[in-house]
């Protein structure tokens, strides 16, 4: 009788890990993905060309990338709840401060720096660390894959919201209004902390044996790891051009706004779809082998898209396809790290593969416009991220995917 009580109670706790962690990834990736719908507006009204909005979201998220290996560090430290909450403060501050930004530096200030950090606290790597803990290993990549698939579900509540909010009252008060997302934000965190204590993680004898700074370097010198970081720079660059550049992309060859929405929300739709599949299956075949097909068909999608003529059923196509491929990389690798190196130390050691994700983030953000201004055109970034797709497909395929044995422990 003891035994099943504690074991509800373990479910339990885990169950409001789950709850409150994907509250927070809708929210803090619902508001990260709305911002493409404010470039037109805003860059008009301020006189801006785009490469300073593009740069402004490049920076955001290699800064998100930088501070992530920090943040999980801290949440090992100090508690997960903790670090969440401290990102929706940052969250709700630096929206408030964008909707008063008048000038690049305080753009770069608030929608660079501030909204980076509060990424790094309270977005997707944070709470995949402490899912990736409290669940049981034959959960784990389903947890991952529900937690990810929130990212999505915030992609068609949070935008459609956005798009409303900048109709009817304009980009300032727009910002304004989403910053009270973040005391929502601050409440998943709080009790994401508190179910965190009761749900301690499970490691195995090898694991507790490790410090973190042998497991970094256990990490580094694995084959496997460094092409996993490579290809997981693949999927930032991909995702952060389309998320920010296809509803200008649209709006430049004369579809409306509104096609530009729908777009992001169907990618969001649909990446709630892929997320959770992508956790299903890689709880049933070799993860590896999922991801280069994910990205080989990532590839083909794009130049489809890019060849057919435009139109708003080609748009819906492309929104659906890619919405499928969208996130699902993120349980599968985010798993892979888990499975080979175990779950003490995976939000730190995946911090470092997201890393390079968020590099991968700028450069699509900001070549994205930068090349625009240069040439007045997207292609070059289109291509380029049909290149990196073939890349990322074959870097996964050799990944020596086994569990990492230790024959001897740290002294």
């Amino acid at each position: 009788m003891t035994s099943y009580i504690f074991t509800e109670k373990k479910s339990s706790t885990a169950l409001i890990v789950l709850i409150a962690g994907a509250l927070s990834v809708l929210l803090g990736m619902g508001l990260r993905n709305s911002l493409g719908l404010f470039q037109i507006s805003l860059t008009t009204d301020l006189g801006w060309g785009r490469e300073i909005f593009s740069l402004a979201l490049a920076m955001q998220n290699l800064l998100w990338g930088a501070f992530q290996p920090f943040a999980s560090a801290a949440a090992d430290k100090w508690g997960p709840g903790r670090v969440v909450a401290l990102g929706g403060i940052l969250y709700g501050v630096g929206l408030y401060v964008m909707s008063n930004s008048l000038t690049p530096d305080s753009f770069y200030l608030s929608a660079g720096l501030m909204l980076g950090m509060a990424q790094s606290a309270c977005a997707i790597g944070i709470v995949l660390g402490v899912v990736g803990r409290v669940m049981p290993p034959e959960k784990r990549s389903w947890g991952l894959g529900l937690v990810t698939a929130a990212g999505g579900v915030g992609q068609f509540t949070v935008v459609p919201l956005g798009q409303v909010l900048l109709g009817e009252y304009g980009w300032s008060l727009a910002f304004m209004y989403l910053s009270a997302f973040g005391l929502i934000i601050v409440c998943c965190g709080l009790a994401i902390g508190q179910a965190a204590k009761n749900t301690p993680a499970k490691t195995s004898a090898d694991e507790s044996a490790v410090s973190l700074k042998e497991a970094i370097k256990e990490a580094a010198g694995h084959q496997g790891y460094r092409l996993l970081t490579m290809g997981f720079f693949v999927c930032g660059f991909h995702v952060a051009f389309i998320g920010v550049h296809l509803p200008a992309y649209l709006h430049d060859i004369g579809m409306s706004n509104e096609t530009g929405a729908l777009a992001l929300v169907l990618i969001g739709v649909f990446n709630v779809i892929g997320s959770f599949t992508a956790g299903v299956l890689g709880g049933k075949y070799r993860k590896k082998s999922l991801l280069s097909i994910l990205y080989l068909t990532r590839a083909f999608v794009m130049v489809w898209f890019i060849l057919t003529p435009i139109s708003t059923l080609t748009v819906i196509i492309f929104a659906c396809a890619m919405g499928f491929l969208w996130l699902g990389t993120v349980p599968l690798t985010s798993g892979l790290v888990a499975q080979i190196f175990g779950a003490r130390y995976m939000g730190t050691l995946f911090a470092f593969v997201f890393f390079s994700h968020q590099i991968g983030s700028f450069l699509g953000v900001w070549l994205g416009g930068y090349l625009f201004d240069t040439f007045g055109t997207y292609m070059p970034v289109w291509w380029a991220g049909v290149a990196l797709g073939f890349g990322a497909a074959l870097f996964h395929w050799p990944i020596n995917d086994k569990t990492l044995v230790r024959t001897q422990p740290a002294e």
